[in-house]
Order: C-alpha cells, then structure tokens, then sequence
C-alpha cells in the first residue's frame, strides 16, 4: 500500500515483554565479518524452533495459506531486499501450495519452512484496519471535505540550490511555483484551506473529517455512499511531506491519562479529543502536514504492497528490509489476538527495523477496536524456505 500506517496511539501504550517462544538450543550465528548492508542480512541469525511445537490453530494456518498463494507471483519473480532468500527458494513451496488442501495447511508450513529468529526476535506489533466511513461521488449538502486524486503538477525534481554530489536516491516531491523554483508541495493545512479546489481532482466527497483523517493515516478504506453501496479508495500518492504522529504530540502535552480534561492513549481517546475541541483538533491535526491522495480501487481488498489485497488477520506490514515479502511470520506476544500466523504482504511509513509489524484486521467495528489499541510484544519468528538458514550460516 506504501502508506503510512497506525502508529499514532499503540505506541503510546506499551506491555510488558512476553517472550513465550523457547530460546532454541542453537547458539545464535552471527554473519562473516565485513561491511554490511542495512538489512537482515547485517543481523544475526538463529535457528527458531519447530513449527509444530507452536500453539498454531488449523484455521489461523488455512488464513494464512490462501493468503501465501497471493504472494507467490511475487517471492518467485522479485529480489528479497533482506537479503535472506531469492526467488528459485520460494518455488517449491510456491508450487506445492497451488494444489495443497487447506484443511491440511499446518502440515504444509511445517514440512515447507523452517523458522529462523532475526536479531533477537522481539517483536513490537500494531494494528491496522480498514475503515468505513460515510462519503459520495458527487457533492452534496453535508458531505463537504473532498477526496483528491494524485494532482498533475506534484513531481520529483532537485531544488536548484542542491548540489550534484549531494544527489543521491531519489529527488524529493514538490512542485513549481509561478516563478518556475521548485518548492515542497502544499501541506495538509494548505490543501484543507482550498489549495487544491478547482482542479476537478476530487474523487469523492466525504461528511466527517475526522473520519477521514483516520482513513488517509490507514492508506485506504470503503465509502459508504448515500445509496447503501459501497466504494472503495486505496492509497495513490502522498505530497512528500514528512508524518507527524498527533498520538505522540498529545502524549507530550500531558493530554492523557485518566484525569480531568484528560483523554485514553488510544485512537479512540484521540478521536474523542478532536471531537471535544474542534478548533485545537483542527490545528493538531494541521501538526501532521502529511496528506494521502487516493485512486478507487475495484478489488475485495485494500491493496498491500505486494499489489495484492491483505486479509483481515492474516496480512501483515514489514520493512521489507528485515523481513521478506511474502514471507510468513509467527507472532508469539501478549496480545493473544496477534498470536499466530501472518503474511508479510504491506509496508508502512512508520514500520521500520527488525521485528517491527503492523497487522492488518479487516474492516468493521472489531477491525476498528483491535487495530485502535493494538500495542503488542514478544517474539517473532520467519519462516523461511527449507535450507535457508543453512546456506545463510553453514550450519
């Protein structure tokens, strides 16, 4: 999705630390000597241990099979930025799950992967979902904030003033301004104040925008239209400003806790703040100058980064840097929700480093609960092709 996940409030509240997988009786092997790169294969690796010593359920296993069938055209044809695998070692397990039953699927995780622990496998997990909100195609009376597309005269270019040694990755996004310099591109309080009106860029229109300020932090979600149907929108572009998480502002302004005036460090605490002070709620969230713009999309899924649509409680988001796409996980936290299998399917602004995951909960009221107060930690483990770690560590 390239989106910037929720990571405004579970952050906020942290559990303790919960290492419920054993330690397994291999020493941890640390990778050759020697510069490394800024990925999993700079980490140390050890062998996790077996799968079926794991409290998985058949129904958590069959999720995440059908979820692994979508990732395959991706393991077996695009290069792993961890560094861990390469395409031709996800093949037989890609092949053996095409036909394999998925009334039998923990025996095709157990007989197919391996686990292996990256670091030191302490996992930190979030949650995200997919919200409904209420919107239109067209405007109406009471359906006001916009939905924009991705506008024309947002690009990448150099500033004039950056010097040619100091042009490395990609230039950044802005735009020209009348006197033809490129400039960062308008802001979140900038596009609220009309910067963009006009243009006919306008996809749909939506009643609450609240609502939809939570929509654009999730990268994507259903419009319930006037007419009972549905539509829905996924992740497009973003105007290249940095993420401000307004989670974090309110916490340092001692705006939670259970006292007066003040709010649970949750996303449903922060929503309830925005609501009770719409003036200051305006201007916080004009804090987080990041803006999403949005295309419509016709899958039965939002659309993860593997550009195929996550599951409700079988998808999950990763740096690709630490953890393969396509890859599965299993989650052992205290959160029992988050405990299980998962598919490494997404990506996020705010998922950075080993370990770090966001699962993905669906839509619905119970997606918005569980995604809204998701702060779990424990251990993870990857699951990777049978033989990996042995040709990764020689052992």
């Amino acid at each position: 999705m390239s989106r910037l996940l929720l990571a405004l409030a579970a952050p906020l509240v942290l559990g303790a630390c919960a290492g419920v997988i054993p330690k397994p009786p291999n020493a941890v092997i640390p990778l050759p000597e020697g510069p490394r790169p800024d990925n999993a294969a700079a980490a140390d690796l050890a062998r996790g241990p077996a799968l079926e010593s794991l409290a998985l359920t058949p129904r958590d296993a069959s999720d995440a099979l059908s979820a692994f069938r979508g990732s395959c055209r991706w393991l077996t044809t695009k290069d792993d930025r961890s560094g861990l695998t390469r395409p031709t070692d996800w093949q037989p397990a890609c092949t053996a799950a095409a036909n394999w039953s998925d009334g039998d699927a923990l025996r095709f995780f157990a007989t197919q992967f391996e686990t292996v622990r990256i670091g030191d496998g302490k996992a930190f997990a979030t949650g995200y979902f997919e919200p409904e909100i209420l919107g239109s195609r067209t405007r109406i009376p009471g359906y006001d904030t916009p939905v924009y597309a991705v506008p024309a005269d947002l690009v990448r270019a150099w500033p004039a003033d950056t010097l040619a040694s100091e042009r490395t990755g990609n230039p950044p996004l802005g735009r020209y301004d009348e006197t033809g310099a490129f400039v960062p591109y308008f802001d979140r309080a900038a596009i609220d104040a009309g910067a963009l009106a006009g243009r006919g860029l306008e996809i749909a229109w939506v009643a609450d925008p609240i609502e939809f300020f939570f929509l654009q932090i999730q990268g994507s979600g259903l419009l319930r239209l006037p007419d009972g149907s549905r539509m829905r929108i996924g992740y497009a572009g973003q105007n290249g400003r940095g993420y401000t998480a307004i989670g974090a502002l309110m916490r340092e302004r001692g705006l939670f806790g259970d006292g007066p005036g003040q709010y649970a460090s949750s996303m449903q605490g922060i929503v309830a703040y925005l609501r009770d002070h719409p003036v200051e709620g305006q201007a916080l969230m004009h804090e987080n100058p990041s803006y999403i713009f949005f295309r419509e999309l016709t899958t039965d899924g939002p659309l993860g980064s593997l550009g195929v649509p996550v599951r409700g409680e079988s998808s999950a988001a990763v740096d690709p840097r630490y953890v393969p796409y396509g890859a599965p996980v299993v989650l052992q936290t205290d959160r029992a929700e988050a405990n299980g299998l998962w598919i490494a399917q997404d990506t996020g602004g705010a998922i950075k480093g080993s370990n770090r995951f966001d699962t993905f909960w669906g839509n619905g009221a119970r997606a918005r609960e569980i995604a809204g107060g998701m702060s779990a930690r424990g251990q993870a483990l990857v699951l990777l092709p049978v033989g990996t770690y042995a040709r990764l560590t020689g052992r």
